[in-house]
């Protein structure tokens, strides 16, 4: 069924990770009961992940009689892997629904485009893909099939971003002169599928989780990047395999603001808080300097649980209700909160919205409109798109290019074709 003979979208997951366990299936599940979402089917590698988010105790606590269509079936044996299932899924679609990708990130590019030539919406975990060029040529893939593309960049739905991104368009701050922002991931994450992955010839922590806060900076001031470094620290999983377990970088702006950026795998799962995270920006004003802070770690909320069930067995805890949490609400079950859920809500929801504005149109007028729309989802800049944050892409391939080369200063130019060299 097209979701423009209804009020739904079919929505398609490939990936069956950890993202999607902690924030993509529950926040389809609620728009799913809400009516935004109709059928959910979610492909994988395998079927241990699928039979983990079917058997969710969570799940089926929060939502009572939802499920999913898992792919593979989930008696197939999980030794058995199946590459190439979410071919056949997503080519079975009708027009107009939506794919989710939640793969590693080298393998966005190829799920992407795939979605894109069989005529779907999608729904992309950052970063969207690793190269500016293919960023440049999902662009025009999207916006010759008139279909959305938003990638899930869930801080720009954080109410402090979005009140530091009115007030620095206002004056209020001044000009952003130098900052220093930190996201340290929990240890936890070298036990999971990471270490299959999570290589030196694949990501970094830069990559994977820094480009959150380069996009941040991006999204508050408006200022493009023009400069990378990055230096990585080796280790190696629990398997054997290398990587790359901490970094940092420093990104230089257009106006010459320098940024710091740390990241790693490595905050101690016995520690309050699943992870350590934030960000300092001091601007330059007339006679007087100003100043963004935000505290991502410690939002002013701490529990002392009687037993250990922070996410390494803490007792103690940094329990932030801001990125996502399940809450009582007027209906069945619980219902997500927070950012988190709202970045996915508001990708969601805008493809639902292209769907119903162009509903009873003919095929040329459906595709102007719905071209129409695009660009103004692209000029409003909530929503990350190819069109508006491949600034990322640039970032991510310097970044990659100096932390394999240790920590050769990388450039970005502009122009008619933006590159790095």
């Amino acid at each position: 069924m097209t979701p423009e003979s209804g009020n739904s979208l079919d929505v398609t997951m490939v990936g069956g990770g950890m993202i999607t366990y902690d924030l993509l299936l529950p926040s389809l599940y609620h728009l799913q009961r809400t009516g935004v979402v109709r059928k959910i089917d979610i492909c994988a590698l395998d079927s241990a992940p699928l039979k983990a988010l079917a058997e969710s105790a969570d799940f089926k606590e929060a939502f009572p009689g939802q499920d999913f269509t898992p792919h593979p079936a989930l008696g197939e044996p999980p030794e058995k892997k199946f590459p190439e299932l979410y071919k056949e899924v997503v080519a079975a679609m009708a027009p107009g629904n939506m794919v989710v990708v939640a793969m590693p990130d080298h393998l966005h590019n190829e799920v992407v485009r795939y979605a894109l030539h069989c005529d779907q919406n999608v729904l992309c975990v950052k970063p969207l893909v690793l190269r500016h060029e293919q960023a440049v040529e999902i662009e025009k893939l999207a916006a010759d099939k008139g279909r959305l593309v938003g990638i899930e960049y869930h801080k720009r739905f954080d109410r402090r971003s979005l009140v530091a991104r009115r007030g620095y368009g206002l004056g209020q701050f001044g000009a952003f002169v130098i900052g220093e922002a930190k996201l340290i991931e929990p240890y936890y994450y070298r036990h999971s599928n990471f270490q299959n992955w999570f290589t030196c010839d694949h990501t970094d922590p830069f990559t994977y989780i820094g480009c959150h806060y380069v996009d941040l900076v991006y999204f508050i001031t408006g200022l493009k990047p023009v400069g990378v470094s990055v230096q990585g620290v080796k280790g190696k999983f629990p398997n054997g395999n290398e990587a790359y377990l901490w970094s940092h970088g420093r990104v230089t702006w257009e106006n010459g603001a320098l940024l710091s950026v740390v990241n790693g795998l490595g905050y101690p799962d016995a520690a309050a808080g699943s992870n350590d995270q934030g960000l300092i920006m001091y601007c330059e004003g007339q006679g007087q300097t100003g100043l963004i802070f935000h505290d991502d770690h410690n939002r002013g909320v701490a529990y002392s649980y009687l037993e250990g069930i922070g996410p390494g067995g803490s007792k103690y805890n940094y329990a932030s209700p801001d990125f996502f949490r399940f809450v009582h609400w007027e209906g069945p079950g619980y219902k997500p909160i927070g950012y988190g859920y709202e970045s996915v809500a508001g990708i969601t929801e805008s493809v639902q919205r292209m769907a119903q504005e162009t509903a009873g149109l003919a095929h040329e007028a459906a595709l102007e409109r719905r071209r129409q729309l695009l660009r103004e989802v692209d000029a409003r800049g909530l929503i990350a798109t190819p069109a508006n944050s491949s600034i990322n892409e640039l970032v991510v391939e310097a970044a990659r290019k100096s932390i394999t080369h240790g920590a050769a200063p990388v450039r970005i130019v502009y122009g008619a074709r933006p590159h790095v060299e």
